[in-house]
């Protein structure tokens, strides 16, 4: 990819800025900034936002209803979306479901479920982890029996992001025993309130609910629910997760996070009035931050250079999920840094300037603990980092 200063691009830019700057709905910016969780109704209206100019589904080929962007253009609508502090789109269904449906899917079911997806009206989950499991996805016991032209549904699927908000879930099941256990699996689709399909919150340590257990207690759905062919799930869902291990990477959103910490470390005074940037460990943590998501952007280049004919990104999709969680907890990290140092200098008496304190303090300090605790557990979802670093000795190094 060549991001090189190009007249069409910079237009294309600047004409996307605009929209975040003056279109896109202030009071989800505003929302989103304080590091609030969002209602159902704003993550929809954000979406719809995006949705009613034909930018929610900024991958999407245009014969599917996406803009038709070069890689250029998704890459450059990226960066301007996370600069702008716009909330992070659900990916279950534009970056996850929606290239399943239109690759493997049906026209009717193309049809049915992709305009829902692409406009920001329908909400998605993702049916994969279960509880026992572990990172091992291909021993998944959810079962999908069928009779006559109904799957029936049974099991339990757990850390089901987003689900409180979803219309919709896209799940992994067991339709056959008898061969190795990658095959007999199934892609199965349901509705979130169909009868027998029920939903436990779980909070997590700072009070938010992101994550969920949802359980099926033979649930029917139609045979027609099923994505592609009987027992070729297996492949599918490798097909989506290199989709889902290079959206991890966010690089605008990491850019944006590194100038707010060196704003941050240029103004926080510490002990002997020096700024926290002249603190050696801190400055070197932070230099070590922005090399790392120096590397990380190269890595996605490469990557998305490798797919512009259309196809799927492959196993190094793994690289990137690998490092995109390393850059994230290095710069939570800083944000916590930050705030206990800034703590610490109340009680410094050769500190006398004043910065961040009372509730602007808090305002530091508490998003950046919640999103600290966030990114520990991307060494865990969307298939750990040790699972990830197996994969690439095996299947890119060929070790």
């Amino acid at each position: 990819m060549d991001l090189k200063t190009d007249p069409k691009l910079d237009d294309f830019r600047a004409d996307v800025r605009a929209f975040f700057e003056n279109d896109f709905p202030k009071d989800i910016l505003e929302k989103t900034a304080r590091g609030a969780s969002l209602t159902t109704e704003e993550i929809r209206k954000s979406e719809s936002a995006l949705g009613s100019k034909g930018w929610l589904a900024a991958g999407w080929p245009a014969e599917h209803g996406g803009p038709g962007w070069s890689l250029e253009e998704q890459y450059i609508f990226d960066e301007e979306l996370e600069r702008a502090g716009v909330p992070t789109v659900t990916p279950m269904g534009v970056v996850y479901v929606g290239p399943i449906l239109y690759t493997f899917g049906t026209d009717e079911q193309k049809q049915r479920w992709l305009p829902g997806i692409r406009e920001g009206r329908d909400g998605w989950a993702q049916g994969y982890s279960e509880p026992e499991s572990g990172s091992d996805l291909a021993s998944l016991q959810f079962s999908a029996v069928r009779e006559g032209d109904e799957y029936v549904l049974n099991g339990t699927k757990i850390w089901t992001s987003a689900a409180q908000h979803a219309d919709w879930i896209f799940l992994l099941a067991r339709t056959d025993n008898s061969g190795k256990k990658q095959e007999g699996i199934s892609f199965i689709i349901s509705e979130m309130d169909r009868p027998g399909v029920s939903l436990r919150p779980i909070i997590t340590i700072d009070g938010k609910h992101a994550l969920n257990q949802v359980t099926f207690d033979n649930v029917r759905v139609p045979v027609d629910y099923r994505i592609g062919e009987e027992g070729k799930g297996w492949t599918y869902s490798q097909y989506l997760l290199g989709h889902e291990r290079t959206s991890y990477a966010r690089i605008g959103g990491k850019r944006k996070q590194l100038r707010h910490l060196h704003k941050i470390a240029s103004a926080v005074p510490i002990g002997g009035n020096r700024r926290l940037i002249d603190d050696p460990d801190f400055a070197r943590k932070l230099a070590d931050a922005s090399l790392a998501v120096d590397a990380l952007e190269m890595t996605v280049l490469r990557v998305l250079s490798a797919v512009k004919d259309g196809g799927a990104p492959g196993k190094e999709a793994s690289i990137i999920k690998v490092l995109a969680t390393q850059a994230a907890q290095q710069i939570t990290t800083l944000y916590l840094d930050a705030a206990g140092l800034n703590g610490e200098r109340q009680f410094d008496d050769s500190v006398t300037a004043d910065w961040l304190s009372g509730d602007e303090s808090a305002a530091l300090a508490a998003p950046g603990v919640s999103t600290y605790f966030g990114t520990r557990a991307q060494s865990i979802y969307g298939g750990t980092n040790e699972i990830q670093r197996n994969i690439i000795a095996k299947r890119v190094l060929g070790l």
